[in-house]
């Protein structure tokens, strides 16, 4: 049995879920526009640069979570995968990881954003198991905090572990670990797989894939392609 690791924003994605989020917030008027929409658009290009502080950022991303009530965010969240997520889904993401699950391999998304808005993406996509930043909840509600270790660069491979663990599994029990990422910022567990994939990549991540003869991929529909 294969490992397949898929990230999420920007690969299985044309686009990134976070930054969808707090413009969706800005657009309910849950989030005051001139005060958010600057500093989500600066968070989203340290990212894209790699400078990107991961708990600055989950400060900014949690807390509106912990100002509205659960049932509040569900059912903004249906209008969110309605409206901002699905069209951001196209048939070679959907295709590519439906035959490794029709492979009969152990199929994870693995992304920094949190569970609570990436879950349901999960499901869209037929995924079961997800790899995600938790986000602290006391009795259902959220805190604004995160929970454990984030899920990003180094701490990917962390939680990776962590999960595997929870199965019984270690990495080096799969003599075939693939992981799918567009970005410079999944190095670390790129570097970590038996064969990593560069989706659509950043033109950092792209050199690398270059230099290292990585296969680079697209999942757009003008120019997809597998390996």
């Amino acid at each position: 049995m294969e490992l397949v690791l898929f990230d999420l924003d920007n690969t299985l994605l044309d686009g990134d879920s976070d930054f969808e989020w707090a413009q969706f917030l800005i657009f309910k008027g849950a989030l005051d526009r001139e005060v958010y929409e600057a500093r989500n658009e600066d968070f989203y290009a340290q990212y894209k640069a790699g400078t990107l502080d991961i708990c600055e950022f989950l400060d900014f991303q949690l807390k509106p979570l912990s100002r509205h009530p659960r049932a509040q965010l569900d059912d903004w969240h249906d209008e969110f995968m309605a409206t901002r997520i699905r069209p951001l889904i196209f048939a070679p993401a959907r295709a590519l990881v439906y035959r490794h699950l029709d492979a009969g391999s152990l199929v994870a998304i693995v992304t920094a954003t949190n569970s609570f808005l990436t879950a349901p993406i999960a499901r869209e996509f037929g995924v079961d198991h997800l790899v995600a930043t938790e986000a602290e909840a006391i009795d259902g509600e959220f805190t604004g905090r995160p929970h454990g270790e984030p899920c990003f660069r180094e701490g990917k491979i962390v939680r990776v572990e962590q999960w595997l663990a929870s199965l019984g599994h270690r990495l080096d029990d799969f003599a075939v670990s693939r992981f799918y990422s567009d970005s410079l910022n999944d190095l670390p567990l790129l570097e970590t797989v038996t064969h990593p994939v560069a989706v659509d990549p950043d033109a950092t991540l792209a050199a690398h894939a270059r230099e290292h003869g990585w296969p680079r991929i697209s999942l757009r529909p003008a120019a997809s392609a597998t390996c």
